[in-house]
């Protein structure tokens, strides 16, 4: 299979350019290896035993190998963590080692890698990435205030972005046909239930109670669901478990890079009383909360009736859709240099999607799954900008329709494939 350009590819031959070590980090299936091998000139795969052999007796072996090296999956034998912080220890030169990572090591206590080893969470394929179109509005150019105007359009409609939603943007799984992806998709999920949460040192008794979770939290996606909340939709009927058991799943999610929750937006200069603070959840992928709550794009087509979580409202479609520019602008953040966040007030009657925030220059963002915008779509956006000072704010409304626009009261509008980094 070709290679798949990346947006990071850029950042990373930034990064070896300047610094001696980078672990890609990420969920299974990702792209880590595809992107690692464009820039290593050796490779040793720790998922292989032989491997994992010849390097248990030391770090003597990468030093005479010819660097870049990459060390993919190198959680497998952790030690090899501390191989690349002596070796940088002693020669700090640039470009020398790749880590690639899908788990976090388990009941291994590593040395921190601070000012040797930097690292970059890798996602599932943005938008952008997908090249369903040519982005116009690039929120680089929004967050240094280089756009004034804006005006295009797209082929790209609402069933397309429900395509998108089911294929995934898993590199790998998105080749194959409607079924054989979700066929992978289920495959990905159970896989994470039966063998990585093992391997994670998390024995599931019930495997059927995980399971149940994880649909749980699919349907919390998009919203800022409580915990509690969720566990409890995952048993109807039955005695909840232990709270514990509850972050126990979250905790082992996280480390698998599976959950890509955003956090709350919370101003330096906060003329607010009070704002929610809790996080807004999503899968790493919204094909892994469609999967799980068993729809597919004729589901989503024809707007069948999936029960969600949550004080947000919403059809399960549009929350899938929001996820869909969720994972874009998490990587357009991180190109950007900048922090992605949601904003709610604790009543909830004032909320913002999306926070783009770099340098006191704000993209204030909001999703909808739907071919118009109206006033009614914009007035948090237009109420922010009134009530924030000391901030620059771009206001932007993200959208499934086919045209790019900048409206009267200066809310720009485009399309979800026509937004870029």
């Amino acid at each position: 299979m070709a290679y798949q350009e990346r947006l990071y590819d850029n950042l990373i031959g930034t990064i070896l350019r300047e610094l001696p070590a980078l672990a890609l980090e990420g969920a299974k299936a990702v792209g880590k290896t595809s992107t690692a091998n464009r820039f290593a000139k050796s490779m040793l795969a720790l998922d292989d035993d032989a491997t994992v052999e010849l390097l248990q007796n030391g770090p003597a072996v990468l030093k005479n190998m010819t660097r870049p090296v990459c060390l993919d999956e190198w959680q497998r034998l952790p030690k090899t963590w501390d191989y690349v912080r002596r070796i940088v220890d002693d020669d700090y030169s640039a470009g020398q080692f790749l880590l690639t990572g899908s788990a976090a090591p388990v009941r291994f206590a590593l040395h921190s890698g601070a000012g040797r080893i930097s690292s970059l969470r890798m996602r599932p394929l943005s938008l952008q990435e997908r090249r369903l179109d040519q982005p116009i509005l690039s929120l680089n150019d929004a967050l240094t205030g280089k756009l004034d105007g804006l005006e295009g359009q797209t082929r790209v409609g609402l069933g397309d972005y429900l395509q998108e939603i089911g294929q995934s943007g898993f590199p790998a799984i998105r080749m194959l046909s409607g079924r054989n992806a979700r066929v992978q998709l289920r495959s990905y999920v159970d896989y994470v239930i039966n063998k990585e949460f093992p391997e994670q040192g998390q024995m599931v008794r019930k495997p059927q109670t995980l399971r149940n979770w994880m649909k749980a939290y699919a349907a919390a996606t998009a919203s800022t669901a409580s915990y509690q909340t969720i566990l409890k939709a995952a048993t109807p009927g039955e005695q909840t478990p232990a709270k514990t058991t509850a972050m126990a799943y979250r905790d082992v999610l996280d480390s698998l890079w599976l959950i890509d929750r955003v956090e709350a937006w919370l101003p330096t200069v906060n003329p607010f009383t009070r704002l929610a603070k809790a996080p807004k959840h999503y899968l790493a992928d919204p094909a892994l909360a469609a999967v799980l709550l068993g729809v597919n794009i004729d589901d989503l087509l024809t707007g069948v009736s999936v029960p969600v979580l949550g004080p947000q409202h919403g059809a399960i479609a549009g929350r899938l859709f929001e996820a869909l520019v969720a994972l874009s602008l998490q990587t357009y953040a991180l190109v950007n240099e900048a922090e992605l966040g949601h904003f709610r007030s604790v009543k909830g009657d004032h909320e913002i999607d999306f926070i783009l925030e770099r340098n006191y220059h704000l993209c204030a963002i909001e999703v909808k799954m739907a071919d118009s915008v109206g006033d009614d779509d914009c007035k948090h956006l237009l109420w922010l900008q009134r009530k924030l000072d000391g901030y620059e704010i771009f206001p932007i409304v993200v959208y499934a329709g086919r045209f790019a626009y900048r409206r009267k009261d200066g809310v720009f509008v485009v399309p979800a494939v026509l937004l870029g980094a």
